[in-house]
């Protein structure tokens, strides 16, 4: 394209500059209307299509959008596609430009038209030059990073052949050129050629992936975007690095050959799989420096025992230097080194052994809990650990259990001691045999007898001088009840535990809690004081306790108990615990009763009951017994006896005949449960007095309440009615009623209502203004009183055996009133005036 660039006139040059200047004008007069764009036929997905200056349309534009799915357009203008598309004919859709601010919009249609039909219709006359080979294609490009230059440094040409038709112009976009590093790359508008401004580092940038383009200078592109990559090729210019600065690994001491003991690596960031990143591993040097113990292997940098003489108790750690070089190990490669430290692990490969192999040691009879002997033993392997700690245990000697060794954790020590005193009367002396071993088990083959360290010790228990035994120390002796006072009988006996023999021995009565027996101080044998009797409280299964200290010659002495068994005696009769019996008429027709005896069980039941005759009472002939069991039996009374207390004698008799009389207090009472009666004598009688039960007196209560409750009513009615005399209908609701209660004796009182006084009702018709005594009851009716208001004397009211009505008292003073009605013409009075009410009232709640 440069060599015909002499052969066009200056004038076509002109031309053609002023023709591109107007294409450009117009162009920018109409960039929101149509843009064109030349594309092949078929376009993959990701290509790029074209460019359009949006910019031109609209500048302040914030919002990009395609009509049509398959194109996406950049900030830019650039047009890619999102699917893979065919064209068949021309292809249309707009770019919506807007700005969100203002809500200002712009359109541009992009028209896609077919290449070749646009190549064919634009150059119809001009001749297409073939070629076999295309020079618009991609060209391997590669460059030397940290490369020394000159720059810029020219890296190949891109030309195309439709420069041999049109006015090209070079361009490319992409990493290094207008994204980061920016300015890398560019290329000569007219040449293509590529170059390169400055040095690169391939493991900051291992490749560049760039886009070029070939445009005329109207706009049109005859070719489509080429894709260039340029390959940075690598240099070791970098250093293999460990990844630790020191490496600290532990291995057990004699472990076998090929053992692992770590692995070590290493990193290089030049070109992976080359001679650049090829790592060999070695060791240089090893500290203490004895016999090669250790190998690393060159690739994979693991480290390996070559040896099986690591022994900790001689060498517990070592140190390697390491290398790691590039270039496969070659003289020429980079290295790096590093330290590797090696610490050996203990095992137990060191068996603890005694520092001598007999001991002799002392000690007292009786003595318990007190430590007699200290063992030691030796252990290379690592103190504080269970490789080095002792177990310690007695093999033979300790068949009764006197002696127990335990370990010293401060000292490693083994301490013996005795928890179950010695007797040197029974031995003398006693051989132990005692073996050690670790808390490790031992790491090397051996056989069990090799295994353990073991050692002898004596032991001498030396005499002490005993006081008495008391063994057993509990001893009893049994002696019959109710046996007379001075009754002997064997005591206790204490002995020497040295002779056997219990002569010599003083007794001594230490507690007696009745001070029954007397105790022998030289045999211990004891006397009754006084009669012993089984069945006293403080006697338990029939054992009477008591404590006896024995004293040897030398003033030890030893405690011991003795249980004096007391043979039991049929000496108490059965007796009924219960004697007072309520029995509930309303309920019950009969009540159980139960006998005990504190004689021992052969002594006791089966039980007979019975019914103790007494003269003139006619006890069989009011009451009944039945046996339930045993122990225990049923009272019925008979003939409906009236309520009150009862005096019904009861017999028991044992097994053995023994028999007691218990005095039965029975009640009858008018009662449901036994606590609503607690009855002293018959009612009935009236000399006798009645215990009310709880709910009887709630009764009262509840009824004394109400009572009070209708006085407080009437009370205030009187007072809230008297500032406002009125006249008074003939009804009832103005009437003072009084019911004489005739069930106790009582005064009944009235309170004055609307103005009129209420005196007591007497018993007698002309009683006047006073308390007139108990209440009236005639023929078995209750006389019910009512006094009517207005101004009216007592005479006017007054009548000798005659009823009076109503209306006869109405119109004076009255000052006492007794006038009665009897109850059926009180009903007769009342009833269609409360009807009357009623139907009032009712009509003034529905108002």
């Amino acid at each position: 394209m440069a060599s015909d660039r002499p052969t066009r006139s200056r004038s076509g040059a002109l031309c053609r500059q002023l023709l591109l200047t107007l294409t450009i004008l117009t162009f920018a007069c109409d960039a929101c209307k149509k843009v064109t764009l030349h594309v092949p036929s078929k376009l993959d997905a990701g290509k790029f299509v074209g460019r359009v200056n949006l910019k031109e349309c609209f500048q302040s534009a914030n919002l990009i959008h395609s009509s049509d799915p398959d194109f996406q357009i950049l900030e830019d203008g650039s047009v890619y596609t999102t699917n893979a598309i065919l064209l068949s004919s021309e292809r249309k859709f707009t770019i919506l430009l807007s700005n969100t601010d203002n809500q200002e919009e712009e359109k541009i249609l992009v028209l896609l038209q077919h290449q070749t039909k646009v190549l064919k219709k634009r150059h119809s006359r001009e001749k297409v030059l073939r070629r076999a080979k295309r020079r618009w294609a991609p060209i391997p490009c590669s460059m030397q990073e940290n490369s020394l230059g000159p720059f810029p440094l020219f890296l190949q040409q891109i030309q195309s052949d439709t420069a041999q038709n049109y006015t090209i112009f070079y361009s490319i976009r992409g990493p290094g050129v207008d994204r980061e590093p920016i300015n890398l790359f560019y290329v000569e508008r007219d040449t293509g050629n590529l170059f390169c401004t400055r040095p690169v580092d391939r493991e900051q940038y291992e490749s560049f992936e760039l886009i070029a383009f070939a445009t005329t200078p109207d706009g049109y592109t005859p070719e489509l975007p080429l894709p260039l990559v340029i390959r940075v090729e690598d240099e070791n210019d970098n250093y293999p690095i460990f990844t630790e600065t020191t490496y600290i690994f532990t291995v057990p001491e004699n472990c076998r050959v090929g053992s692992t003991v770590g692995q070590v690596c290493a990193t290089d960031k030049d070109e992976p799989d080359t001679m650049h990143t090829r790592l060999k591993y070695s060791i240089i040097e090893q500290l203490p420096a004895s016999a090669t113990l250790f190998s690393m292997h060159p690739t994979t940098g693991v480290i390996t025992t070559s040896s099986s003489q690591l022994d900790r108790e001689l060498i517990d750690k070592y140190q390697l230097k390491i290398k790691v070089q590039d270039m496969d190990g070659q003289y020429f490669g980079l290295q790096t080194t590093s330290t590797c430290i090696i610490n050996v692990e203990d095992v137990n490969d060191n068996l603890p052994t005694f520092t001598r192999t007999s001991y002799v040691t002392s000690v007292e009879e009786n003595r318990v809990d007190v430590e007699i002997l200290r063992v030691t033993v030796e252990d290379k392997d690592l103190i504080n650990t269970a490789n080095w700690r002792a177990n310690y245990t007695i093999l033979k000697g300790n068949e009764n259990g006197n002696f127990k060794i335990v370990t010293d954790p401060r000292t490693n020590e083994g301490v013996l001691y005795v928890v179950k005193p010695l007797n040197y009367e029974e031995r003398q002396q006693v051989n132990l045999q005692i073996g050690v071993v670790n808390e490790a088990p031992y790491s090397k083959e051996a056989s069990s007898r090799s295994v353990m360290s073991t050692a002898t010790v004596t032991v001498n228990v030396k005499n002490q001088d005993e006081g008495p035994e008391c063994s057993p120390a509990v001893q009893t002796v049994q002696i019959r009840e109710n046996a007379p006072p001075g009754t002997k009988s064997d005591g206790y006996k204490a002995y020497d535990p040295e002779t056997k023999s219990s002569s010599g021995i003083r007794y001594k009565k230490l507690t007696d809690p009745k001070g029954w027996v007397t105790v022998d101080e030289n045999s211990g044998s004891i006397t009754t004081f006084r009669s012993l009797d089984r069945e006293t409280e403080t006697i338990r299964g029939g054992a009477y306790n008591i404590t006896i200290l024995a004293s040897g010659k030398d003033g030890r002495t030893c405690t011991g108990t003795l249980g004096i068994i007391l043979e039991d005696m049929n000496d108490n009769g059965p007796v009924i615990p219960k004697q007072t019996v309520v029995i509930c008429k309303t309920v019950m027709s009969s009540a159980d009763i139960s006998a005990v005896d504190p004689d021992d069980p052969i002594n006791g039941p089966p039980f007979d009951f019975s019914l103790e005759s007494v003269p003139d009472a006619g006890i069989e002939r009011m009451w009944r017994l039945t046996k339930i069991n045993d122990t225990a039996a049923r009272l019925f009374y008979k003939n409906d006896l009236p309520f009150g207390p009862y005096q019904v004698p009861v017999r028991v008799r044992d097994r053995h005949g023994l028999s007691v009389v218990t005095p039965l207090k029975v009640i009858l009472c008018d009662c449901v449960t036994e606590n609503d009666c607690a009855l002293r004598t018959d009612p009935r009688t009236g000399n006798g007095e009645v215990r009310l039960g709880k709910w009887a007196i709630l009764a009262i209560l509840l009824g004394i309440a109400l009572l009070f409750c209708i006085l407080f009513t009437l009370v205030c009615g009187a007072t809230g009615t008297a500032k406002q005399p009125k006249a008074f209908p003939d009804d009832l609701a103005q009437q003072n009623l009084i019911v004489s209660n005739t069930e106790a004796p009582g005064d009944d009182k009235m309170c004055s209502t609307n103005g009129f006084t209420t005196h007591t009702v007497g018993s007698s018709a002309q009683g006047i203004c006073g308390t007139l005594g108990s209440g009236v009851k005639n023929g078995g009716q209750e006389t019910i009183e009512m006094v009517k208001g207005g101004h009216q004397t007592l005479e006017s009211c007054r009548g000798t055996g005659h009823h009076h009505t109503l209306d006869s008292c109405r119109g004076g003073h009255v000052e006492t009133d007794n006038c009665r009605y009897t109850y059926s013409e009180w009903h007769n009075f009342t009833q269609p005036r409360l009807g009357e009410e009623s139907i009032r009232g009712h009509t003034l709640v529905k108002n």
